[in-house]
């Protein structure tokens, strides 16, 4: 017989009580903000502080998410790799609209991005692909991302032979991994309040300027 737990899920909540967001806290540019928030997560040594959640919608309407981890950052947008057939990469090639929410619970803070993702360059590609560490530079290779597979058995065997392979040279790139960068138009930060009082300021930009508006909790 299984046993049956019950959780008052409803009831679990807490205040927030690290601090507010004021308009004189913002900067004229989101990316400045959100380096001093991500900085400011790394040194609160939070777990993956660059773990971020893209969104993407599939040809019929339906919205995904996953974890994926930021990899570089600057004016011209957000980067991330991932392999080119995996389901984000099918769902970004019909519709490149997404969205990238970094999660910072412990400092009671989100930031989401929402913009348009397009593909790096190969020599872009190249350059961070051999940055990574032989074992994740293998895994790239194994993994046909978001296949079916019977077994994890055929995942380790095709590692452990892929490692006998390229134990003597370079790992080249595979043809179907790449990367995006997503070029944001939006950015919203959201900082835990008390009483359920919380501060969220959007980004929006408007041809030549960013405009910036606090919204309502």
């Amino acid at each position: 017989m299984v046993e049956k737990i019950q959780l008052d899920i409803a009831s679990l909540r807490r205040e927030y009580t690290q601090g507010g967001l004021r308009r004189k806290d913002l900067t004229d540019q989101p990316l400045v903000l959100f380096e001093r928030w991500l900085k400011q997560a790394s040194e609160a040594k939070l777990v993956d502080p660059t773990a971020m959640c893209v969104a993407s919608v599939d040809s019929d309407g339906q919205p995904y998410q996953r974890i994926v981890l930021l990899k570089h950052y600057d004016k011209n947008g957000l980067i991330f790799y991932t392999n080119l057939s995996s389901r984000k990469a099918q769902h970004i090639a019909h519709n490149n609209k997404v969205s990238l929410l970094f999660p910072w619970y412990q400092l009671e803070r989100q930031v989401c991005f929402l913009g348009e993702a397009e593909k790096l360059r190969p020599l872009e590609v190249i350059k961070y692909f051999h940055s990574r560490p032989k074992d994740s530079q293998i895994a790239a290779w194994v993994s046909q991302q978001s296949a079916k597979i019977s077994a994890r058995s055929l995942l380790e065997n095709k590692f452990f032979d892929l490692k006998q392979k390229f134990k003597n040279g370079e790992i080249p790139l595979p043809s179907f991994w790449g990367g995006y960068r997503v070029r944001f138009n939006s950015v919203e930060f959201w900082q835990g309040g008390t009483k359920r009082l919380h501060d969220r300021f959007l980004y929006q930009w408007q041809h030549d300027h960013w405009q910036i508006d606090r919204l309502a909790p």
